[in-house]
């Protein structure tokens, strides 16, 4: 279903699906029908498609919207995922005098950092007065639950804004998005998640956890290839706000009237209001491909597996740990439900030379400075026989 690297004449163990997901064996056909009525149809393809462009982006409501937790009307697909976190953050981080601060996890992925950096100063405001980083303790990798309710508690009358990672890149923890929502709201403040390293990997809710804003990439978990069209969450609530500040363009108005090209924005009564411009289907097409094995697979049966091929993985890991005098270190949480797929282990006193021996005996895996492997097994496509194989392969190379 899903075609892998190829090294010493076999399939690679691909453990990185958490930067880059396999492609699909379905998605040349996807993309070549899309290129196919182009070259049969010119610009009436917006019509006469065998998926018409011109409404192409509304066939990912419903199946988006499952794999997230989300009503249809909730979701669009669009853009780059930095792109929509900026759009998003323009709604909904709308500071005053007395309520402005941002508070998000301590060294987040760069471009929510940057995101969240040029946002404040955009408004006039300095970074290191309005964003509250939550790191972990001292001597410890992963933040704790209570440290972040703290801080929400500690600032609640300055918090304009909570936009954490639903899941850090670095340690693979996953955060406890309903309680930090709750926590948010009870606090007055608006709550978002960056779900990049979250969606297609965990089992979320967003919705019913009341979320205000989410955004997330297609390429890692969702294999819709490399910079892949991104989606957007906004809760039902919001939609027909006209106090809500936005970016728009000719997409997000109101199609009933787009083609009269009329001065005045109205916007959508759904998600597809925070659209700026039209689909762009090329890479839709891939998307499309991959979302449709998600909505085949469902994302609870997914999930199931996901936690097996995880544990087996830390079981592999700690078998092998029982032989070696300096031991490998999962930093991951080792509750289940505090994880999806990934596993980040530090190397101790092995540097990225134990990574390259990986490597070159067929494992595909990340690496991140300064000693951690980042392995990530992905239910869609991943058997618990890769996973042995990659712990023959450590156990070979250590």
């Amino acid at each position: 279903m899903f075609y892998f690297p190829m090294m010493h004449g076999r399939e690679t163990v691909y453990f990185t699906g958490n930067s880059l997901g396999l492609q699909p064996k379905t998605t040349q056909d996807y993309v070549l029908n899309e290129l196919e009525d182009w070259a049969t149809y010119g610009v009436e393809g917006h019509f006469h498609a065998r998926k018409p462009w011109l409404s192409y982006h509304e066939q990912f409501a419903a199946p988006v919207a499952r794999i997230v937790g989300a009503l249809p009307d909730e979701v669009v697909v669009m853009n780059q995922l930095t792109v929509n976190l900026h759009l998003l953050l323009v709604s909904f981080y709308r500071p005053t005098k007395t309520r402005y601060k941002i508070l998000c996890e301590a060294k987040a992925f760069p471009s929510d950092q940057y995101a969240i950096e040029s946002q404040v100063k955009f408004h006039n405001l300095k970074p290191e007065d309005a964003v509250i980083e939550i790191a972990p303790r001292e001597g410890e990798h992963c933040i704790r639950h209570e440290d972040i309710l703290e801080a929400i508690e500690k600032h609640h009358e300055a918090l304009a804004v909570i936009m954490i990672g639903g899941v850090n890149y670095y340690t693979g923890q996953a955060f406890d998005m309903e309680a930090i929502t709750e926590a948010g709201h009870q606090a007055g403040a608006l709550v978002g998640f960056d779900l990049a390293h979250a969606a297609g990997n965990l089992k979320l809710q967003l919705h019913e956890w009341n979320v205000d804003f989410a955004c997330w990439c297609s390429y890692k978990y969702l294999n819709s290839g490399p910079g892949g069209v991104s989606g957007v969450f906004i809760n039902r609530r919001h939609l027909n706000n006209p106090e809500i500040i936005r970016f728009a363009g000719w997409w997000g108005h109101d199609k009933a009237t787009r083609f009269k090209m009329e001065k005045g924005f109205i916007p959508m009564p759904t998600a597809e209001a925070w659209q700026m411009s039209n689909a762009p289907v090329l890479s839709m097409a891939a998307h499309k491909a991959a979302v449709d094995i998600f909505d085949a697979a469902g994302m609870d049966k997914l999930v199931t597996k996901a936690g097996k091929l995880t544990g087996y993985l830390e079981f592999v890991i700690d078998e092998i740990n029982k032989g070696l005098e300096q031991k490998l270190e999962i930093i991951t949480p080792r509750d289940k439900t505090q994880r999806g797929c990934q596993l980040s282990i530090v190397a101790h006193g092995r540097g990225k030379d134990l990574f390259n021996k990986l490597t070159e005996a067929g494992v595909i895996s990340d690496w991140r400075e300064p000693n951690v492997i980042r392995c990530a097994p992905v239910p869609l496509y991943n058997s618990f026989e890769d996973v042995y194989r990659f712990g023959e392969i450590l156990k070979a190379s250590l």
